[in-house]
C-alpha cells in the first residue's frame, strides 16, 4: 500500500496543486492523507477548501482548523485565522471543526495533527533559543503517551519540520513538512520560529510491507504565492514563502 502524505497547506493552493501534479507524476497512490491545518494564512483559503472538499481526503483537524472555525471573531483572532474565517462560508467553518483528532488511516497507521491528544501541542519538537529543534528522544515518548501496541507508523505535521523518528519497541514517526508554509514565527511565550529553509512544499509518501518514508520537497510559483501575501498586508509571510525562512 502506497500513501501520500500532505500537511500544513495554509491556504496555499498553488503549492497544493503542485504537489498533487509531482504525485500523479509519480505514479499516485493507494491513498491521500491530509494532515490538517488547511486554510489558515494569507493566500486562497478558499479555493484550497474547495480543492479539498472535491479531493474528499480522509483529514484530521491541526490547531488551525479549529480557530479558524471557532476563535472569537475580536482583535485577538489570529490575523491568519481572520483572513480564512472571512472567505469560508459558515458551512466550510463547521466542517473544518467537524474533523477528527485522530484518524486510523491503514492498519497499525495512525495520523493526527500535532498530538494524539491535542492539536496545539509539538510532539517532536523542542524550542532552544527561540527556534524549534527536535526534542529529546525521552520527551517524545512521553509526550506519545499510551499508543496502540498495533500501531508501527505516526503520521503528524504542526511544527512544519520533516522528521523521521523511530521509538525503541514502539512505532516510527513521519512528520512530512508543509506544503503550504515554509517558515512561521509563533510568538506564543516562549516564542519562536520553524523554518524549512528553502520555499519548495512538502509532502511525504509511505510504501507499507515493507515500510519505505520519502519526504519530497516540490518546486513552485511561490513568488505568486509572495505576492499574494504582500497584497494581503503580510510581508512576513511573503518573506517566508520567498525563502524558507523568517526575515530579521
Amino acid at each position: 500500500m502506497r500513501i501520500a502524505v500532505l500537511a500544513d497547506i495554509h491556504g496555499n493552493v498553488l503549492a497544493l496543486d503542485a504537489v498533487l501534479n509531482d504525485l500523479r507524476q509519480r505514479g499516485g497512490a493507494d491513498l491521500i492523507v491530509n494532515l490538517g491545518d488547511c486554510v489558515s494564512g494569507p493566500l486562497w483559503p478558499r479555493e484550497t477548501m474547495e480543492r479539498i472538499e472535491r479531493l474528499d481526503l480522509p483529514t484530521v483537524r491541526g490547531n488551525h482548523d479549529r480557530r479558524v472555525a471557532r476563535d472569537p471573531l475580536d482583535d485577538a483572532m489570529w490575523p491568519s485565522d481572520r483572513y480564512a474565517y472571512e472567505r469560508l462560508t459558515a458551512a466550510q467553518r463547521e466542517a473544518l471543526f467537524a474533523l477528527p483528532l485522530t484518524l486510523d488511516v491503514a492498519p497499525g497507521v495512525l495520523a493526527f495533527h500535532a498530538r494524539p491528544d491535542h492539536d496545539e501541542k509539538y510532539l517532536t519538537d523542542a524550542i532552544v533559543d527561540g527556534r524549534l529543534v527536535r526534542a529529546p528522544l525521552a520527551a517524545i515518548e512521553r509526550r506519545l503517551g499510551a499508543i496502540d501496541a498495533a500501531c508501527r507508523i505516526i503520521l503528524c505535521g504542526h511544527s512544519h519540520r520533516s522528521e523521521l523518528i523511530r521509538i525503541a519497541g514502539g512505532p516510527i514517526i513521519f512528520n512530512p513538512g508543509s506544503i503550504g508554509c515554509p517558515a512561521y514565527h509563533d510568538d506564543t511565550p516562549p516564542a519562536h520560529v520553524s523554518e524549512q529553509g528553502s520555499p519548495h512544499a512538502r509532502y511525504g509518501i509511505v510504501e507499507l510491507h515493507p515500510d519505505r518514508f520519502e519526504a519530497i520537497a516540490v518546486d513552485y510559483d511561490h513568488e505568486a504565492a509572495a505576492r499574494q501575501a504582500e497584497q494581503a498586508g503580510r510581508p512576513e509571510w511573503a518573506h517566508a514563502l520567498r525563502t524558507g525562512f523568517m526575515s530579521g
